[in-house]
């Protein structure tokens, strides 16, 4: 069972990606000539972005950063070519990938970082599934976070349960629900998608936890798996709290 939950983990980290580490760190080009006062405030901006990520003193206990995973750095956004789908008309396949925020609605910038709980020793009857995940922050124009966030969850609303395809020729059932997270902020929800494997009547469940502080959109993703031992909330508040004690100043 261990090595099925590993498996379908692996799949999702491949389809769903990070926002932080798809693209790579963003170099600027080599120049002799001085930043310009733009850039020098666009660079300040990226590190007070940057800044607000958990460490690894923050993390709950238990818990460790993937450094080597996920970097923690400014990618420049967007990466790549942005969709003409918004949010909110986008299939419902693509609600369980992180990176359709950058699809299809590209922040000015974004940052993430990995982490994860290890594994307590547990019996084969009773396995523990632990957490994997990652934190991001996605900055956007002066009112777009909010639009984002009523297009997320008007998309999570039109797709309440929906058959998925996987590369493997298998065909998922996918059911979504969309909670508010237990979090006093500007706007939050909280997307769990369960999916159901043929024959197989325990789902697998991924989660995303979405935060809007003012302009900045702060997201908790956690990876698929069967027997969690905690959900998003186990990293949320704490991932919060560190993005207001970075940016109270």
């Amino acid at each position: 069972m261990r090595a099925r939950h590993v498996a379908v983990a692996v799949a999702a980290m491949t389809v769903l990606g990070t926002s932080a580490c798809s693209a790579g760190p963003q170099a600027d080009p080599p120049s002799s000539a001085p930043p310009s006062a733009g850039q020098s405030a666009s660079a300040s901006a990226r590190d007070r972005l940057r800044g607000g990520l958990l460490t690894q003193a923050q993390l709950p206990r238990g818990f460790h950063l993937l450094t080597a995973e996920i970097n923690s750095t400014t990618t420049a956004a967007p990466h790549g070519p942005a969709s003409t789908v918004p949010i909110a008309s986008m299939p419902c396949s693509e609600l369980g990938v992180q990176s359709f925020m950058t699809h299809h609605a590209p922040p000015l910038e974004d940052v993430a970082v990995g982490m994860e709980q290890v594994p307590e020793q547990t019996s084969e009857q009773v396995p523990d599934d632990a957490w994997f995940g990652q934190e991001a922050l996605d900055r956007y124009a002066p009112g777009r976070a909010a639009e984002v966030m009523a297009a997320i969850r008007a998309a999570a609303q039109r797709c309440p349960s929906y058959a998925n395809a996987l590369d493997s020729g298998t065909t998922t059932q996918e059911t979504v629900s969309v909670t508010a997270a237990d979090v006093p902020a500007d706007d939050s929800l909280v997307l769990r998608i369960a999916s159901a494997l043929p024959d197989d009547p325990e789902p697998y469940v991924s989660e995303q936890a979405f935060v809007r502080e003012g302009d900045v959109i702060l997201m908790v993703q956690k990876l698929v798996a069967k027997k969690p031992r905690a959900g998003v909330e186990a990293v949320l508040p704490a991932a919060v709290a560190a993005y207001r004690a970075a940016t109270a100043h």
